[in-house]
């Protein structure tokens, strides 16, 4: 399958970064220029969008739910003749308003993807409508296989599993650099502040992967009895660290719907 990405910002670039490693047979526009230097970069082929959907078999559509609708009209007479699959990453935008703004029923897959798919860690949860077959469906999984965890999820949960995973590498970076700025207080440099709280973050979540252990066990057999680390757990529950994490989760679920309405 030939595969473009009309937009390239930080979510359609990572994922044309995971992907290239399985087919150089991709092309990118943009109209910002990012396409050009990612192309480039990759060895894969700047175009315009009307080349895309000319050509390309596939089509992700990276850009802005409030562009979405202008992006596509110009394309209608293209997408109606070929009806090539889109992937759409827009916040809130449900498949059926995808269809409505291409004018024509097609075949769609949604997909809320991470900036961690650029490195082969990422997490996709993803829906598509009875229009993908199941052998293109197939083909698309083989090909994504670089951009880490793809997930099947009913389309009513996507938008809470954006505020998770897709908003989610921002709150590890707060929590990240929260964490060093504290070590930094306390008389660690700053360079190894950050590599410390980075790969204790990263370890963490491996022990996890691993075993599935419930995370409050794991927490449990740190911390000894009037030891230094339920210290540092008592300060945390004092603050609100818990609900601060579910709060942020749920606005960010909450903002996904209004985007949605436009």
């Amino acid at each position: 399958m030939k595969y473009g990405f009309i937009g390239c910002g930080n979510m359609g670039g990572a994922i044309a970064r995971a992907l290239s490693q399985a087919t150089k047979d991709i092309a990118v526009s943009d109209r910002s220029g990012r396409a050009a230097v990612l192309a480039t970069e990759l060895g894969i082929a700047y175009t315009d969008n009307a080349h895309i959907a000319d050509e390309c078999d596939v089509i992700f559509l990276g850009v802005k739910p409030h562009m979405m609708k202008d992006v596509l009209l110009p394309l209608q007479p293209k997408l109606g003749l070929r009806k090539p699959l889109l992937i759409t990453m827009a916040a809130g935008l449900t498949i059926d308003t995808i269809e409505g703004f291409a004018g024509v029923r097609l075949p769609v897959i949604r997909i809320m993807p991470n900036t961690p798919t650029a490195i082969g860690k990422g997490v996709i949860p993803y829906c598509a409508n009875d229009r993908v077959a199941d052998e293109m469906l197939q083909h698309w999984l083989r090909d994504m296989q670089h951009c880490g965890l793809l997930d099947a999820l009913e389309e009513r949960l996507i938008d809470a599993a954006s505020a998770l995973s897709g908003s989610g590498p921002a709150y590890m970076y707060v929590f990240l650099e929260a964490l060093a700025d504290g070590a930094v207080a306390c008389g660690i440099p700053r360079a190894k502040a950050m590599e410390y709280a980075a790969m204790t973050m990263a370890g963490a979540a491996e022990m996890y992967l691993n075993s599935h252990r419930h995370p409050g066990a794991s927490k449990d057999a740190v911390c000894s009895p009037g030891g230094s680390t339920i210290a540092g757990i008592r300060a945390l529950e004092q603050h609100g660290f818990r609900a601060a994490a579910m709060d942020c989760v749920i606005a960010a679920c909450e903002r996904n719907k209004e985007l949605g309405k436009g």
